[in-house]
C-alpha cells in the first residue's frame, strides 16, 4: 500500500461527479470536502457537474476503470481524482497540463 494512503483514515467516503461537457469524464472527491479542492479552471471546463454516487473507498475496492489506490492517493495529494474517458481527446478538452 502506498505510504500516502496509510496516512489517511480508511475507508474514505468518496463522491463521484459527472461532467456535463465530456461523456465519461468523472471527478472523485472526499464527501466531506466536496468540490472545494478541485481547481476553479477545471470546474469551469467540466461544466455543470452532477453527483453520480457516493461510496466507501478502500484500497481493495474494485472500480470499473481505475485502481482504488490511485484514487485514494490523489484524494490525499491533490484533493480530487479525474477519471478520463477511454477515448479522451486532449485537443478538444485541454486541462492545462
Amino acid at each position: 500500500m502506498n505510504d500516502t494512503i496509510r496516512t489517511t483514515t480508511l475507508p474514505v467516503l468518496c463522491t463521484v461527479y459527472r461532467s456535463s461537457r465530456e461523456a465519461e469524464l468523472y471527478v472523485y472527491v472526499r464527501r466531506d470536502e466536496g468540490l472545494e479542492r478541485v481547481p476553479p479552471d477545471l470546474i469551469k471546463k467540466l461544466g455543470t457537474t452532477s453527483e453520480v454516487l457516493t461510496m466507501k473507498l478502500t484500497p481493495d475496492r474494485k472500480l470499473a476503470r481505475v485502481r482504488a489506490t490511485d484514487v485514494l492517493a490523489a484524494l490525499v495529494d491533490q484533493g480530487y481524482y479525474l477519471q478520463l474517458p477511454p477515448d479522451f481527446n486532449r485537443a478538444l478538452f485541454s486541462l492545462g497540463g
